[in-house]
């Protein structure tokens, strides 16, 4: 998902409402071989002009698109991207490439929220997820942090994200990457949907402390009707009336 495409690249907790508590009931006993799973992609500028309609049609129910990347980065897509998969039916989510070693965490979680990462109770709209991986530049895989530098980053990000929209953001990552650059941290699963990314028949392992996966990216070389070549194809851990339960908050 980095804007490089080098590296793998993402319910909630008490003070919900008691709907999306049930939510969490659903997703944390429920498997892709055993319950209702909701088909979904990603997408940056790297899958050019889509068309969302025939994603739709397609049985396509959601999309997390590509909106940020650090502080100055905005994906040339987004803008389009994001309201053509909303009036075609499709529940989006923004996303945000994170680079913890060029700004805080709360300097890009700004970012996002005002470049296309904010939220609204409109059943098409989920909280933004936060884009965690390999470093694909220079800097060490880690971005030169700590596990405690890169924890700190982090909840810095999320904090900031739910003050500016109320909402806990989403996390993408792998379970190796977070084992090894957070130093196996189990602090946000209470409260932030997990997307994990592994490309496989099975999402495997968790990251530490994980009891249970929302989003699931299980392939990068998907293909969907309506765009061009490979695609990132996707589960949500659930039907699609839990889905628009987490897009509205309830």
């Amino acid at each position: 998902m980095a804007r490089t495409r080098l590296s793998v690249r993402r319910l909630l907790a008490a003070g919900l409402a008691a709907a999306a508590t049930a939510a969490v009931a659903l997703v944390a006993t429920a498997g892709p071989a055993a319950a209702a799973t909701t088909p979904g992609i990603d997408v940056s500028r790297y899958q050019g002009s889509i068309n969302w309609t025939s994603v739709r049609n397609a049985g396509i129910q959601f999309a997390f698109i590509k909106a940020t990347e650090g502080t100055s980065y905005k994906d040339p897509n987004f803008n389009a991207n994001y309201v053509n998969a909303y009036n075609a039916g499709v529940i989006r989510g923004a996303y945000h490439f994170a680079r913890p070693n060029i700004s805080a965490g709360s300097t890009q979680a700004n970012y996002l929220a005002s470049n296309g990462g904010a939220w609204s109770a409109d059943s098409r709209t989920l909280p933004a997820a936060l884009d965690l991986e390999g470093n694909p530049y220079s800097g060490g895989y880690c971005y030169g942090l700590s596990t405690t530098g890169m924890r700190n980053w982090v909840q810095d990000f999320l904090n900031t994200y739910r003050s500016r929209t109320g909402r806990y953001a989403v996390i993408y990552t792998t379970t190796s990457w977070w084992n090894q650059c957070t130093g196996s941290w189990s602090g946000p699963w209470a409260n932030h949907p997990l997307w994990i990314a592994r490309w496989a028949s099975s999402p495997g392992t968790l990251p530490a402390g994980a009891p249970f996966y929302s989003f699931w990216q299980y392939t990068s070389t998907g293909s969907v009707s309506g765009i061009s070549g490979n695609v990132d194809r996707n589960y949500w851990n659930g039907d699609r009336s839990r889905l628009i339960a987490l897009a509205n908050n309830t």
